[in-house]
């Protein structure tokens, strides 16, 4: 016996529909999240399904999220649950109706209608090990530091800008702990030159800076060189902000540093860790962001081409009528293609295959994106096959079948 459920989840409810396979709508119900919500769905279910076949009934769930205590729970109590893209429910939605309404209730019927009929076209979520889902919140909390860390370094830059231009002569790394210690003794202008020699060399060495005189001697010539300036009040006022900002920034680069010790820590400890630190370009935190973004049920991808489509760097095709277009796919999950990427830039350096690769692309003048995106392809594939197999990197066997192919062959 097969059953099919619709779950319009909100953050303190889940508006659920059951139907059956010929889709007759066996019940409604608006259920409270967690615990007891869980419990009620349970009886719900079992409403429908006798007790001597308990064991051997199917429950597809539709979904539009695959992360969460809830989503664990369905899986957990046995349901095969499909985590919907929003737009796919979207575009599903349009096929029954044109006018743009949208419910709670409706939505849920919609789900549950989806994965009746479409189950086919969706993938249900990954069985992801708790360890790989823990490596993915670190790593994934661990890059969004680092994000909101280069975003108030520019905001401090502008404020700089603004009304104090020498300090941005002065200091190359704004991030830097001892411009922050600098621009914290002295954010106005009239004290930032009155820093003296003593201070500033002492700041340099408890940042272990080397060349400290010459380091000095430049970052006092820029603080006391003539510039233009703003009001008294006016320079307070941006002074304030800036203290603000070092203090958001200092925060925030001792949480990155505390993150990336427990990402390493958590990495380290998975299976998998040998493998992909044997890829070219790719170190314990990168290696750690690939893996949580990929997961590691060996279910998931059926071959090196599914998961190449997963990360998005291979392209997609449109060939409408005799029209044909080979194009980047614009809808991807923008941590992993990130990642990936800065795999492939490494890669360039630590692999002499990966490195005549993109030589080859940029000799038939494809730019250099593209050629960076082709050779994150290559390497997605080659992960695959070391994960398939459970082997580490060997550089001959990436890449020594290369050498006999024709040029026109090098795309990837």
């Amino acid at each position: 016996m097969r059953l099919f459920a619709g779950d319009d989840w909100a953050e303190d409810h889940h508006g659920i529909e059951v139907m059956d396979e010929a889709g007759k709508v066996l019940a409604k119900r608006r259920l409270p999240e967690g615990a007891a919500g869980m419990a009620q769905l349970h009886g719900l279910i079992g409403q429908f399904v006798p007790e001597d076949d308990m064991d051997s009934a199917d429950v597809v769930i539709g979904i539009e999220t695959d992360r969460g205590p809830w989503v664990a729970a369905l899986a957990a109590a046995g349901y095969t649950v499909y985590p919907v893209n929003p737009l796919q429910a979207s575009r599903y939605r349009e096929r029954h109706g044109v006018s743009g309404a949208k419910s709670g209730a409706g939505d849920a019927h919609m789900l549950a209608d989806m994965v009746r009929t479409d189950s086919r076209q969706l993938r249900s979520a990954a069985g992801d090990s708790p360890e790989a889902a823990g490596i993915k919140v670190l790593a994934r909390t661990h890059k969004t530091l680092i994000w909101e860390r280069t975003r108030a370094v520019q905001r401090l830059r502008h404020q700089l800008r603004e009304y104090f231009p020498a300090a941005l002569e002065a200091f190359d790394d704004l991030d830097a702990a001892d411009t922050l210690e600098l621009l914290g003794k002295a954010p106005e202008p009239a004290r930032a030159a009155k820093l003296t020699r003593a201070q500033v060399s002492a700041v340099l060495k408890r940042a272990r800076r080397r060349n400290i005189p010459d380091k000095a001697t430049a970052i006092l010539a820029a603080l006391r060189s003539e510039q233009l300036g703003q009001p008294a009040a006016l320079t307070a006022a941006y002074a304030a902000t800036v203290r603000s900002l070092i203090a958001v920034i200092t925060t925030l680069n001792e949480q990155v540093k505390i993150l990336q010790g427990q990402v390493e820590e958590h990495f380290g400890r998975h299976p998998d860790a040998e493998v992909y630190l044997s890829q070219p370009g790719m170190g314990k935190i990168l290696g750690a962001r690939v893996l949580g973004e990929f997961g590691d049920d060996p279910r998931r991808y059926r071959d090196g081409k599914s998961r190449k489509n997963y990360a998005a760097t291979s392209p997609i095709t449109r060939a409408p009528g005799k029209k044909k277009v080979v194009a980047a796919r614009f809808i991807h999950n923008d941590r992993l293609v990130d990642a990936l990427n800065s795999q492939a830039f490494a890669a360039l350096s630590a692999s002499p295959g990966a490195r005549a690769f993109y030589d080859e692309l940029r000799a038939r003048e494809i730019e250099h994106n593209d050629a960076l995106r082709r050779l994150a392809n290559r390497l997605v594939g080659i992960l695959h096959g070391c994960l398939k197999t459970g082997t580490v990197y060997d550089e001959a066997t990436a890449w020594g079948h290369r050498e006999n192919l024709p040029q026109s062959s090098a795309a990837a």
